[in-house]
Order: C-alpha cells, then structure tokens, then sequence
C-alpha cells in the first residue's frame, strides 16, 4: 500500500482498492490450501459463505473486519501480513 502524507490521500477510491486486494489475497491464500468458500467460512464459525463471497470480491462494499482476518489467519496458520500484501 502507497504511503500517504494527507489523509485527503486516502480517496474513496483508494479505500476501495485497499478492500479489493485483501479480498483477493483472502481468496488466493483460501485456494491455496484448497479450501472451497463454504468450508472456510464454516472454520470461521459462519453458517454460509455470504461474508467470504461478498468481501472477496468487495461486493456492495461487504470487506473483512480485522477480527475475520486474525481468525482467518489462526485457522489457516498464515500470517496476518499476507492479507495486505500488493
């Protein structure tokens, strides 16, 4: 992620990007270890894959929460850092 010097920087569009490529660095990461979206959201503790389908793909703005990231990270052993990377 660029560095910003303002937080007028951080545009609706940037924010948008930002959510975009932790999504698909959470479905990468999911295909990596072969895990389908609804038996990944069933480790996470939900029921469906409404929330992993929607905020892989930041579909009407539905992201992950840090709270999904850390537990996505726990069950998966990866590194929390591994969502943030360009």
């Amino acid at each position: 992620m660029e560095n910003f010097k303002n937080i007028e920087d951080f545009t609706e569009e940037k924010k948008e990007e930002f959510y975009k490529n932790i999504g698909k660095n959470v479905a990468r990461i999911r295909k990596k270890h072969r895990l389908s979206q609804l038996k990944l959201s069933q480790l996470i503790g939900h029921k469906s894959t409404s929330l992993l389908s929607g905020a892989e793909i930041y579909y009407n703005k539905q992201h992950f929460s840090l709270e999904h990231l850390a537990i996505i990270s726990y069950v998966l052993n990866e590194d929390i850092e591994e969502f943030f990377k360009e």
